[in-house]
């Protein structure tokens, strides 16, 4: 529908203009609408969105037109087909549609409320289990009421006649009977949808629920318990007709993985040289302000846990890398005077973005630590290693979020690995566009920075 919007605008305003749709415009519909189904893909605008603040959809559907058409000048001005198009007709376009795609998921929005507000077209639903997991998915079908789903209760043998308190709201949800009266409950009810969120130790029981429900005419659905072990978002896939859910994955294949690499490139590209300049003079400051290196090397685990090298301009009178690396810590006296400039403005960090056009690193990203530190921490930390299912940044979600610096105490790198994972499980281009935006503010003044 997006696709189909845009493309249909830029017909409307083209014939508004010449009286006909010429040539060139349906090259540019047709690059529009791959553009689109990439980029809004990427964008992650095509998800459940539970009932979050519509102001943040506006606020991605706006940044993802915004690349498209960026990219659309770009591809323009390089193929010197940028004249062909009246400017009035392109800056119409460009301003309008957003607003059309906006007017769009507000009228689909509003229908939904109209219809679910009415009664139509819901679904009765009963979840067995009243654990964790039945009460995730409780909340996720409360928060989403526009899906017509109207949840009456939980059966559960451990916890008849309670009720339960669900989501920031505590809407206590009852728990009606134990599992051997769920059937009954169901036949008599004409329960449409049963979700079966029994922890995976039941295994017995569910099989004798799941007997029992055969006699009747419900949708059944099994939630598997992939939380006692996901650290990172689980997917349903198949091998051969054979189901099969990921525990773990990255989310950075396929088109993914070419958005982020393309805002890499580009960004980098950009900073170097525009700071090309600036990284001379730190170069000479280095030079002239005490001996050793002018950039320091440093072995880091990389993409999959393999050994890469990162380069920094140098900050201080050693340069170690080796089995036992003291990390850096406030007041350090193997930090020079210039270095410690350097590292209060995150000025050292500029010779990495050669390492995002070599492709070792990403602009955003868990940052790397010393491999004598990863050692150290793997060990210590279930799911560290998680954190290398993905280039790593120079800046990252944990460090934008006051997680940088010494990790005198072990509660401080959890910290920061609970925000790594964070950002594996919700990546998007406007997160990682958000990251940017709020670190260039972090390099004025960081309180973490030294």
């Amino acid at each position: 529908m997006d696709c189909l919007v845009a493309v249909s605008l830029l017909v409307f305003f083209c014939w508004l203009k010449k009286g006909h749709f010429c040539d060139d415009c349906y090259t540019l519909a047709g690059v529009t609408f791959l553009l689109m189904l990439v980029v809004f893909h990427g964008a992650n605008l095509y998800r459940p969105w539970r009932g979050q603040n519509l102001g943040r959809l506006a606020g991605q559907v706006l940044l993802a037109w915004a690349i498209v058409v960026a990219i659309l000048i770009a591809i323009g001005f390089v193929s010197h087909y940028a004249a062909n198009y009246s400017r009035r007709v392109v800056i119409s376009w460009a301003v309008i549609t957003p607003l059309a795609l906006l007017g769009l998921r507000f009228l689909v929005y509003s229908g939904l409320h109209w219809l679910r507000a009415r009664g139509l077209n819901t679904r009765s639903v009963v979840i067995a289990g009243a654990g964790n997991l039945g009460q995730r998915l409780a909340e996720n079908m409360i928060d989403t009421p526009w899906l017509g789903i109207r949840l009456l209760g939980f059966f559960d043998d451990q916890r008849a006649g309670e009720k339960i308190p669900i989501g920031p709201d505590s809407i206590e949800v009852p728990v009606l009977a134990n599992l051997d009266k769920m059937v009954e409950f169901v036949k008599q009810n004409s329960i449409d949808m049963v979700y079966l969120a029994l922890p995976l130790r039941a295994e017995d029981r569910l099989r004798e629920v799941v007997n029992a429900l055969q006699d009747t005419t419900s949708s059944v659905y099994f939630v598997p318990d992939v939380f006692a072990f996901s650290l990172l978002r689980a997917s349903l896939s198949e091998l051969r007709g054979i189901p099969m859910i990921s525990l773990w994955e990255t989310p950075f294949y396929g088109v993914n993985r070419l958005l982020k690499r393309t805002l890499d490139i580009a960004l980098a590209t950009l900073i170097i040289l525009c700071f090309a300049p600036l990284m001379a003079i730190i170069a000479l400051g280095l030079k002239l302000s005490s001996p050793g290196p002018i950039v320091f090397k440093q072995r880091r685990y990389g993409l999959d846990g393999r050994e890469i090298l990162i380069n920094k301009f140098r900050t201080m009178t050693v340069c170690q890398d080796g089995p036992e690396i003291p990390q850096a810590r406030s007041i350090d006296p193997r930090i020079t005077g210039f270095g410690n400039f350097l590292r209060k403005t995150s000025l050292d960090e500029l010779p990495q973005f050669f390492n995002v056009l070599q492709g070792t690193m990403s602009i955003v990203g868990p940052r790397p630590h010393a491999i004598a530190h990863n050692e150290f921490y793997r060990r210590c930390i279930p799911g560290y290693m998680l954190r290398h299912k993905i280039l790593p940044g120079l800046t990252g979600w944990a460090q934008v979020n006051g997680w940088r610096g010494e990790t005198e105490i072990l509660e401080k790198m959890e910290k920061r690995i609970e925000y790594d994972l964070y950002y594996l499980c919700n990546w998007s281009l406007w997160l990682d566009l958000k990251i940017i935006f709020r670190t260039a503010f972090l390099v004025v003044r960081d309180p973490h920075a030294y």
